[in-house]
């Protein structure tokens, strides 16, 4: 058993001093000519024009977040479908595709819920005082 733990640690160590060589030897061969422009901010190849702390819209975190629920479920469900003709020859098939069944099934309703709480929709009607106004994705006021 302590083998085991051996093992471990002698390839943390070997991994570490394998980082740590190559860091010491990068640092040692590299070209270094520091320049103002070069340490600029680098975004995209244009140039910055404003501060770094800038309030963003929440729905880009929203749409993103939608996204990414959705992108796990795939995840979830291909080593399913990967091995679903074996099952069916088992026997399980039919389980198998009712559990996923279910599983979309419990995204879908909160797909649905999203969708009628306007958490979709990119532009949103604002009322304040008897006034009706659009709101824009670049005003980060108004969610």
């Amino acid at each position: 058993m302590i083998f085991n733990f051996a093992n471990i640690l002698v390839f943390i160590l070997v991994g570490a001093g394998f980082v740590g060589v190559s860091l010491f030897l990068s640092s040692l061969l590299q070209p270094s000519f520091p320049t103002l422009e070069k340490s600029l901010i680098y975004e995209c190849g244009e140039l910055p024009v404003e501060n770094a702390w800038i309030n963003y819209n929440l729905r880009y975190y929203l749409v993103a977040i939608i996204f990414v629920i959705f992108d796990v479920e795939i995840a979830f469900v291909y080593p399913v479908a990967v091995v679903f003709k074996d099952w069916i020859a088992q026997g399980k098939g039919l389980i198998a595709f009712v559990e996923i069944g279910v599983f979309s099934l419990i995204l879908f309703v909160g797909l649905v819920y999203v969708w009628a709480k306007g958490g979709l929709q990119w532009f949103k009607e604002l009322v304040s005082e008897g006034e009706t106004s659009r709101s824009r994705p670049e005003d980060a006021t108004a969610i």
